[in-house]
Formats: C-alpha cells, sequence, structure tokens
C-alpha cells in the first residue's frame, strides 16, 4: 500500500498488523484478540482522518498511484466494451478512450480520460492530458452515440488539456469549444462524473451533461492548485492556502450548484475498495439514465441549456452616473 503524507498514522498501524500476523503465522501463536483489537484501532483512526480531509489533501487522494482510473472502470462496469480509436483528422490520442459498452443490457458510448497505471504507461497516456485529436475522437464517439441512440458517458481525470506548442497548432481551443456547443445539442442523455481530476477545459471538453457527479474525494476547477501558488505567489509552496481558497472540492461545487450529487467513496479512498466503488458508480450512472431516457429529446436538451445558463453567481451594485453637465 501507499500511504500519503496524512496518512502517516494509518501507515505505522498497518505495519504493526502486518508484523503481528507474521508472528502468529510463523509461531503458531494464537493473537486473533490482538489483531482484532488492532484492527479496529485502524478504522477508528481512518474514520478521524477521511471525517475531516482538507481542499489539498482531497486533491492529494484525488492522484493517488493506486486510484482506478477510466479503462478499470469500464472493464468492471461493462459485460461487453468495444474500443474505438482516431478522430479521422489527425490520429488517435492514447489520454482519451471510449467505445461501445454495455450496462447490464443497456447499450452506452463510454469514455473518458486514461492517465496509465505506472511510468511506462503514464508516458504513454500523456498522463491524461489530451491533445485536440482526443477531444475530435470523443465528439466522433458522441455523435455516433446520437446516431444510435444510446447514452453517453464520459468519465473525467485530467490534470488539464495538453498545454504544448504542436496542440495550439492543431486547435486545441477549437477542438474544446466545439465539444462545448456539440454536447449542448446532442439529442441523447449524457452523464458526466469526475473520477479524480477536474482541470480547465481539459475536463469540461467532455463534461458538459444532462447529469454531472463527482466521486468524494475528487475535485474540479479552472486551475490546479499548483499553478494557482505559482501565479499568485511565485512559487508552488502555498499550494494548500490556493485549494482552499479555490473551492474546488465537490462539496464546494455541490453547494454552489454546479454539479448535481457526490458518489460517496469507501472510507480511505476509491483506491482501497476499487470493486465497491465500481458497485457505486455503476449504481448511479444507471440511475441517472434510466430517469434521463423518461424525457423527450427537445426537453432533455432544453433542461441542459437552462441548467448551464443558470450556473454562476454575482452580485449587482448600482453606480451612480455623474451627469454631463457637472
Amino acid at each position: 500500500m501507499i500511504f500519503l503524507d496524512f496518512e502517516k498514522p494509518l501507515e505505522a498501524l498497518y505495519e504493526q498488523l502486518e508484523k503481528m500476523k507474521e508472528v502468529a503465522q510463523a509461531g503458531e501463536i494464537d493473537l486473533s484478540d490482538k489483531i482484532q483489537e488492532l484492527e479496529s484501532k485502524i478504522k477508528k483512526t481512518q474514520k478521524k482522518i477521511y471525517s475531516n480531509l482538507t481542499g489539498w489533501q482531497k486533491v492529494q487522494l484525488s492522484r493517488h498511484p493506486e486510484r482506478p482510473h477510466t479503462l478499470y472502470y469500464i472493464e468492471q462496469m461493462c459485460k461487453k466494451f468495444v474500443e474505438l480509436q482516431g478522430d479521422r483528422y489527425f490520429g488517435d490520442d492514447k489520454a482519451i478512450v471510449g467505445g461501445l459498452g454495455n450496462l447490464d443490457g443497456q447499450n452506452v458510448v463510454i469514455l473518458g480520460h486514461q492517465k496509465g497505471g505506472n511510468t511506462k504507461m503514464r508516458q504513454y497516456r500523456n498522463f491524461g492530458m489530451a491533445n485536440p485529436e482526443g477531444y475530435r475522437k470523443a465528439l466522433r464517439l458522441m455523435k455516433l452515440a446520437e446516431r444510435y441512440r444510446h447514452p453517453i458517458v464520459c468519465l473525467i481525470d485530467t490534470p488539464g488539456a495538453y498545454p504544448g506548442i504542436e496542440a495550439e497548432e492543431r486547435g486545441q481551443a477549437e477542438a474544446i469549444a466545439r465539444n462545448l456547443v456539440e454536447m449542448a445539442q446532442l439529442t441523447v442523455p449524457i452523464v458526466c462524473v469526475v473520477i479524480g481530476e477536474g482541470a480547465s477545459g481539459g475536463a469540461i471538453g467532455i463534461g458538459l451533461g444532462d447529469r454531472i457527479y463527482m466521486l468524494e474525494n475528487t475535485w474540479y476547477s479552472v486551475i490546479s492548485p499548483e499553478s494557482c501558488s505559482s501565479i499568485l505567489w511565485r512559487s508552488w509552496d502555498y499550494k494548500e492556502q490556493a485549494a482552499e481558497a479555490l473551492k474546488l472540492t465537490a462539496d464546494h461545487m455541490y453547494d454552489f450548484g454546479l454539479i448535481d450529487g457526490i458518489i460517496k467513496e469507501p472510507t480511505g479512498g476509491a483506491h482501497t475498495q476499487a470493486e465497491e466503488m465500481t458497485k457505486l458508480l455503476k449504481r448511479h450512472i444507471k440511475k441517472a439514465i434510466a430517469e434521463l431516457q423518461e424525457l423527450d429529446p427537445e426537453e432533455r436538451i432544453r433542461q441542459r441549456i437552462d441548467k448551464y445558463s443558470k450556473m454562476g453567481r454575482f452580485a449587482a451594485k448600482e453606480v451612480e452616473v455623474p451627469n454631463e453637465q457637472d
């Protein structure tokens, strides 16, 4: 197991538990009572740590090396899945994966960012940072879903769209903007879930939908805490303050009315009980699709547009305009 900085008390307890089990097994000693007592202590410590996480700690959990990614969820949720590749313009972007899937008899087009599970795969997937061809591939799959009247499921997990010069040369901003225009008008249900990081246009490029959910320990913001810190304080040292100021957690997003719900994670994060997390995620997606399919396509589009039109808060202040004669 990999432990984060704020999980150090748990690391020590797990080490004690492992040693106790080894001693019990090697010496054929009955330590079941002490093992049970230590396991109970671990559960209490977990509950105490995870009941009051800061914004930065949730950002760390969203990036946990063992956290499940898009392909894991797809393979676990779908009885059948056929991946489709390429944008038919430039190439195939490995940072976004997608294709045709079957959720307990319901055909869907499911897609999302894929980061990779180890160093080699992270490089292959460009750390989940998509190029324009990734967003164009996503749009091609969405149009395919509309043609065959399949609901769309988008799983979001990216530190942002790829910021390289070549990406800008191939129209990064246009590709994301085009997706937003098209997704607003698609006639089929769209369910989006932030399963890890949700940064900037890289996330919103496949994140406009009828239902938007976030897993409990994820974040969604126009900028990462590190980048915000480097802009405001000229240093990454203030990333924790930036995370609090950005109000980027699922709780904040729900309070602001920017998402429709929060999917609870197992204690310790999605990576501690990946199978259980998959069941919870699948249940929410199926329920949302069933509700959306009850609506007429035109009504669904109208509600989708109204949803985004109402987002955002502002305060109006009257300003006295000086008389021109004065």
